[in-house]
């Protein structure tokens, strides 16, 4: 068995290969979490829980405003890529290097050379992020004790290039289902084609117009698109029936319940015999107005960008909390057999928050 204690000693790109080093594919974070744990219960300013695999690790200086810090332990399935190989061009390379074990390595480091931030601050190491929403262990922490999660604002250190990502989509996933008759295909007039019902549905999306809202000074793009079609019996059959999986990524500023009743009126009049909701998370609003976020931005420099896609930050909006995305890496090079990252990122994106979390800002 591996060595799996944590130098916190290390730079951040050398913690990031200890990390890639423990394996910790979804479902099996428990050596991660016990080194992460052991880690930083050895540092005399933090306040260590733990509930299942995940670790959150508190400061209590009595600051005016608290920040969390969050990451996800686990990983996609290592396809032959660990251990990590660092090459002549200072890229890290193995399963994980990017999502998101360098942000993982930068918390870590933050947790141990800033014992006395300008803000509280928590953080918080969770599973099963890259697995059914149902097992993730950011929401069993969030269920069980929410009260570990309070906070002002939060980053989670998710690949954004370094760039600030603010708040994320939300998604929402329907079924939509028309029926027929099935008849034999060469009396067709005895039957009622349920995929030629489908035909408004694709018709009212082919035209549908996007809404472009802009939210704390970042324009989002809303999309509805369809992502499947199914329905057929037999080459000689009337199919009897059809369903159009459709998928609305929508602006933080609807509610869920608003964008459910937006799908809705939009197909209403579309022959839909069953509208059936397979799916649906959250948008989170990016909070950039807060001063937190303020001070945020003016100390990791660059332009806002709006979140294309659902993070975790949901979860914390959910908690009433504002929440970006910032981390090394680059998120297209996520899950891929070549995923790498730049150590200068990693060693970038620590002084960043360092910056951040020591001035006066």
């Amino acid at each position: 068995m591996p060595d799996t204690a944590l130098d916190l000693s290390l730079d951040a790109a050398e913690l990031t290969a200890r990390l890639v080093d423990i394996p910790s594919v979804s479902g099996t974070e428990e050596p991660l979490a016990d080194a992460v744990e052991q880690a930083l219960r050895a540092l005399p300013h933090l306040t260590v829980d733990r509930y299942g695999n995940n670790v959150v690790a508190r400061t209590t200086l009595g600051r005016a405003e608290r920040v969390v810090l969050a990451g996800h332990l686990d990983t996609v399935p290592i396809a032959d890529n660990v251990p990590s190989r660092l090459d002549e061009n200072g890229v890290l390379w193995g399963c994980g290097t990017t999502d998101m074990k360098s942000g993982v390595a930068v918390q870590l480091r933050i947790a141990a050379t800033v014992p006395e931030p300008n803000r509280d601050l928590t953080f918080v190491f969770y599973d099963n992020e890259e697995v059914a929403a149902d097992l993730n262990g950011l929401g069993h922490v969030a269920a069980a004790h929410p009260e570990w999660l309070v906070g002002d604002f939060a980053v989670l250190l998710e690949p954004s290039n370094a760039q600030v990502e603010g708040g994320c989509q939300g998604t929402l996933r329907v079924l939509l289902k028309t029926r027929g008759e099935r008849a034999h295909s060469a009396r067709s007039w005895m039957g009622s084609n349920a995929i030629h019902s489908a035909g408004p549905i694709l018709a009212k999306l082919a035209a549908y117009e996007p809404r472009k809202p802009v939210i704390d000074g970042l324009e989002y793009h809303e999309g509805l698109n369809a992502v499947g079609i199914e329905g057929g019996v037999a080459t000689n059959v009337i199919p009897d029936s059809c369903t159009v999986t459709v998928n609305f990524r929508y602006a933080p500023d609807r509610t869920k319940e608003d964008a459910e009743a937006h799908v809705r009126e939009v197909f209403a009049d579309c022959g839909v015999d069953e509208f059936v909701v397979d799916d649906h998370s959250g948008g989170a609003l990016p909070g950039l107005s807060h001063p937190a976020a303020a001070a945020f931005m003016d100390a990791v420099g660059g332009l806002p960008m709006p979140k294309f896609g659902w993070t975790d930050v949901s979860r914390f909006s959910a908690l009433g909390v504002p929440a970006v995305n910032y981390g090394p890496g680059d998120a297209l090079l996520a899950h891929k057999v070549d995923e790498r990252v730049d150590t200068k990122a990693i060693i970038y994106c620590e002084d960043r928050l360092r910056a951040w979390l020591t001035s006066d800002l």
